[in-house]
């Protein structure tokens, strides 16, 4: 740890803020954000360009079904379920000795098609813009053609010119190397040590180049940024500054709109929705919470979860810093099972617009992860891996708090970011591991 960060001394940061005492020590918090504001929104992206990024996902639709035959593609696309968790609900009161009021539901982010988690959102559309960008600057495709012409030559000889790369610790990887290779890219995927083999595997058995890195995710980012600097046919997706990405998640809100209003949920002033979202670097959560906040306005909270050992995104807003620190900087190891959330520092795009933008956030110890991780599968059958898990903390730890009005008659809203990938063996050990916590 160095002796002062951003100028002040460790004992100065927290005499002006306390809670860090507990952040450092990787205690399990919970922070209120005292710069929310239920109306805030701010003009980071229009109306437009949220319509559009919708647009871009249905013109794309009939590519994705040629390019993956294997996968039932709904007739919406690239969408998950929304499904209750009643049963669930009752193992996490008995767990927490609490009583949640309101219904609890999942949104089913880890079975979303091809990729199986939320980056399928994010990953897909930052991939499939670019390649229709290119397509059409070439004159090779106009907006009104059936893309499914693009799964096939001249595409694939056109589109392998160009090369892409990424740095992640897993999921964003996945995505990006599944549909780029696909579509015919060379795609180089940069992987921090925090990455399971599996999903290097998994990435390898696609023809993807996995580089891999005995460091954590932002000097995979940093190498993957390297790679692309002097190629002008290289493009880099940036996890730590990507309008792109974010933009892609928030598409999400309206399909959640959309079910919630099938289910007869009544989301208003009367019926607040408070939704819990697992936060790495920050853009997936970012891009979902900004899109619900387009949608619902005050009507809707999000609070963001994140292990104890790697609270990137909290220290950022509550330092008011944002990416320009560092949990390493603060002496935290940034070393946690939830592979998706190991990340030191957060996005230096997403971090200030969230500033105003969520309620709060929490942390949570990998134990608990991997206790959710077994109550969910032996309540309702439904597996996640253990970054998915973290949002499942949230309702017990809103629970007895004042933070808003009607909670009693809230929907309880978790998002699942991903595990439908993971392969058996690696699903019953951990299923296993979180039954040993009980």
């Amino acid at each position: 740890m160095t002796e002062e960060i951003a100028g002040k001394t460790m004992a100065e940061w927290q005499a002006e803020y306390p809670l860090l005492k507990e952040i450092v020590a990787t205690e399990e918090v919970f922070w209120e954000n005292p710069d929310y504001r239920p109306h805030a929104l701010g003009d980071v992206v229009s109306r437009e360009e949220l319509d559009e990024a919708a647009a871009l996902f249905e013109r794309f639709l009939p590519f994705l079904k040629k390019a993956f035959p294997e996968v039932d593609l709904p007739s919406e696309g690239i969408v998950s379920p929304l499904r209750e968790i009643a049963g669930m609900k009752k193992k996490l009161e008995a767990a927490e000795g609490v009583t949640i009021t309101g219904d609890l539901w999942l949104k089913c982010d880890h079975e979303l098609p091809i990729a199986g988690s939320i980056k399928a959102r994010g990953g897909f559309y930052e991939i499939l813009q670019y390649a229709e960008q290119l397509a059409i600057d070439h004159g090779m495709l106009a907006k009104s053609d059936d893309y499914s012409k693009l799964y096939g030559e001249p595409f694939k000889s056109f589109y392998s010119n160009y090369s892409i790369a990424v740095g992640s610790t897993g999921n964003l990887g996945l995505s990006i190397g599944i549909i780029s290779a696909k579509i015919g890219f060379q795609v180089t995927v940069h992987m921090s040590q925090d990455a399971k083999q599996w999903k290097k595997d998994l990435l390898r058995s696609y023809g993807v180049m996995v580089v891999e890195h005995p460091a954590d995710f932002s000097v995979a980012v940093e190498k993957g940024r390297e790679m692309c600097r002097n190629d002008e046919n290289c493009y880099f997706v940036d996890d730590e500054d990507s309008k792109n990405l974010f933009l892609g998640y928030t598409v999400a809100a309206k399909e959640v709109a959309r079910q919630l209003k099938e289910e007869g949920v009544t989301i208003d002033a009367a019926h607040p929705l408070i939704v819990y979202l697992p936060c790495g670097v920050g853009g997936g959560p970012g891009g979902v919470a900004y899109g619900l906040k387009e949608v619902y306005g005050e009507h809707v909270h999000c609070l963001f979860a994140e292990p104890t050992h790697a609270p990137s995104m909290l220290l950022g807003l509550l330092t008011g810093l944002h990416h320009k620190i560092s949990v390493q900087d603060f002496g935290i190891d940034n070393i946690t099972e939830a592979d998706g959330l190991a990340v030191g520092r957060p996005s230096g795009f997403v971090a200030p617009i969230l500033q105003q933008l969520i309620a709060g956030i929490y942390t949570v110890e990998d134990r608990e992860l991997f206790k959710m991780l077994y109550h969910l599968y032996s309540s309702e059958k439904l597996f996640l891996e253990p970054s998915a898990l973290a949002g499942m903390y949230g309702p017990a730890q809103v629970t007895g708090k004042r933070l808003f009005e009607n909670l009693d008659q809230a929907t309880h809203l978790v998002w699942s970011t991903g595990g439908n990938l993971v392969p058996e063996k690696d699903r019953e050990a951990m299923i296993n591991k979180g039954k040993a916590t009980l």
